[in-house]
């Protein structure tokens, strides 16, 4: 099993030591969806959403979520980004909105964790967008699709 890399020898929470890294430019995709009833993908596609323009308003979102994202997970280091692109698309035959966030930096550090939170809170705004219209809907599928960069990537 390998070594949790945020705990200390004696199982005290750390933040790792990233000093010694070599900086190089490096990029994560993530992804997820919400699924919705066919009354809140109409709100969507029409525009006719109470609280404005949903899928312009979950990218802006998704794109400060990123930015946010040390102030939001203990651990994580802040980084100077180069790039978030969040891209939401409606699939009506799922009754889905996917979300899919790119982020780029060039550190010592990766920028998963990143994307993933520029994918929930696009998600997530959608959700908050939508929850007069439909109260089930229903957040799944966040996961890293790929990345670039660092010993790893």
């Amino acid at each position: 099993m390998a070594e949790l890399t945020h705990v200390d020898a004696a199982g005290n929470a750390r933040m790792v030591d990233v000093s010694e890294k070599v900086a190089s430019k490096r990029e994560a995709v993530a992804t997820g969806h919400i699924a919705v009833s066919p009354a809140a993908l109409a709100a969507v596609v029409e525009r006719t959403a109470k609280k404005g323009d949903v899928l312009a308003v979950a990218q802006i979102a998704g794109i400060q979520g990123a930015k946010r994202t040390a102030d939001l997970i203990p651990l994580c280091h802040p980084l100077a980004l180069t790039s978030v692109r969040v891209e939401l698309e409606v699939d009506a035959g799922k009754g889905h909105i996917l979300a899919t966030a790119t982020v780029a930096t060039v550190g010592v550090t990766g920028v998963e964790m990143e994307a993933l939170t520029a994918v929930s809170t696009a998600l997530l705004t959608v959700y908050d967008m939508l929850k007069a219209v439909d109260r089930t809907m229903e957040i799944g599928g966040v996961h890293v699709v790929s990345k670039r960069g660092g010993r790893s990537g």
